[in-house]
């Protein structure tokens, strides 16, 4: 049956539809934070983590942004140009895992955890980069004939 599917599939690239996702992705977490969600989020995570009104130390809103622009961009790039759909879930789970633990290691320096933006740009990416290359033969997934090469972690 994937033989069959990828022999209908298009050909996928990696820089432009990477860009696109990362901009959609910072597009998306801009507008969460327009409409006050962001912060919300950040108010439970930063309940979760134990850091009470004491702590008014945060990072500045230009580093958090920045950062989360290089999550965004940096993981539709690495999901798009990694193959194998297994390796790209692996790869995405993983930087949400790495994501979320910043949350405590900002309350143990005595910062509010606001890693809201860096979440939202790491999980929208993700979802639209594994959405990407489901639907389009990606570089480094052919065989020597054209086929699907098999992936000997997925």
């Amino acid at each position: 049956m994937s033989s069959k599917r990828s022999l209908n599939q298009s050909r996928g690239s990696v820089p432009l539809p990477a860009a696109a996702i990362g901009s959609l992705a910072m597009v998306l977490a801009a507008g969460l934070a327009g409409f006050g969600l962001l912060a919300r989020i950040d108010g439970l995570i930063a309940s979760a983590t134990g850091v009470g009104a004491d702590v008014s130390s945060s990072l500045p809103g230009w580093l958090v942004w920045l950062s989360a622009v290089v999550v965004s961009y940096g993981l539709s790039f690495a999901m798009l140009g990694t193959p194998g759909a297994g390796r790209r879930l692996l790869l995405w789970v993983t930087a949400l895992v790495l994501t979320a633990a910043w949350a405590p290691v900002l309350a143990l320096a005595a910062y509010q955890p606001a890693i809201a933006p860096w979440l939202v740009a790491a999980g929208w990416s993700g979802i639209c980069s594994l959405a990407y290359a489901r639907n389009h033969l990606m570089p480094g997934e052919e065989g020597p004939r054209g086929a699907r090469a098999a992936s000997p972690v997925a």
